[in-house]
């Protein structure tokens, strides 16, 4: 039986980068598949990708700041596959600048989309979680939002309060059948990544112990394990993805 076998798992932000990776890890440990994203063209090239494979899969526009959007599209889910056993919050933006520089909508549009949005979907879903005894929620934090980075005080803002969130909701919902935990991913050749400097990602390499920069299926195969049943005494934890790398 393979480790996912049955489980219906919502996954944000999983048209591309480390949520499609997550679609395709959690695929092939036979999850059905809901896709939340904004982009459509994307999402729904992924989905097909997992259908093809044989994986019964699903795209559904969402945008994770709106609560209603959410909550309609957990209704949705829950009434297409008919339970929801995973959510993986890994929807996420950057809009990066020194605090000097930062403007407002700057800073409106990460909480928006990497706090508010997290709560919103968590909000959304975990009621259908707690009336069947039994789900995973799987938050997407962040190293910087551990030690902090330089030029990102929206982010890692966010990211530091996923965190807390995510201790604050492992206590609430732990008695009700339902875990939660958080994953920390280092550096990750992402999209988000194409802008930095190479000379940079060069000097992350140096300093990384693992010597080289994280894969999407870095990330994936954490939220495959803690979504797993195997991961079913851990609950309000940062598991820190990251080669190593201390700040």
């Amino acid at each position: 039986m393979k480790r996912l076998e049955n489980r219906i798992a919502i996954i944000t932000g999983g048209a591309k980068g480390i949520g499609k990776a997550t679609a395709r890890k959690f695929a092939e440990d036979g999850a059905s598949i809901a896709i939340w994203d904004i982009d459509t063209g994307a999402g729904n090239k992924t989905v097909e990708e997992l259908i093809q494979s044989g994986t019964k899969a699903r795209f559904y526009q969402v945008d994770t700041t709106d609560l209603q959007a959410t909550v309609s599209a957990a209704s949705a889910v829950e009434n297409d596959f008919g339970r929801i056993d995973i959510l993986i919050n890994n929807a996420g933006i950057t809009r990066d600048s020194s605090m000097k520089k930062m403007t407002e909508d700057q800073w409106k549009q990460v909480i928006d989309v990497n706090l508010t949005g997290v709560y919103h979907c968590t909000k959304a879903v975990s009621p259908y979680m707690v009336d069947q005894g039994y789900g995973r929620i799987i938050n997407a934090s962040s190293i910087v939002g551990i030690y902090g980075n330089f030029g990102q005080t929206n982010y890692v803002a966010t990211k530091a309060g996923v965190i807390g969130m995510t201790k604050v909701w492992a206590r609430e919902f732990g008695r009700k059948g339902v875990t939660v935990n958080a994953v920390a991913p280092g550096f990750i050749t992402t999209e988000m990544m194409e802008t930095v400097p190479q000379s940079y990602l060069d000097d992350l390499k140096l300093k990384t112990p693992v010597g080289r920069m994280g894969e999407p299926g870095d990330i994936a195969n954490a939220y495959a394990f803690l979504a797993s049943d195997e991961a079913s005494f851990i609950s309000g934890i940062v598991l820190s993805v990251d080669g190593g790398l201390v700040l």
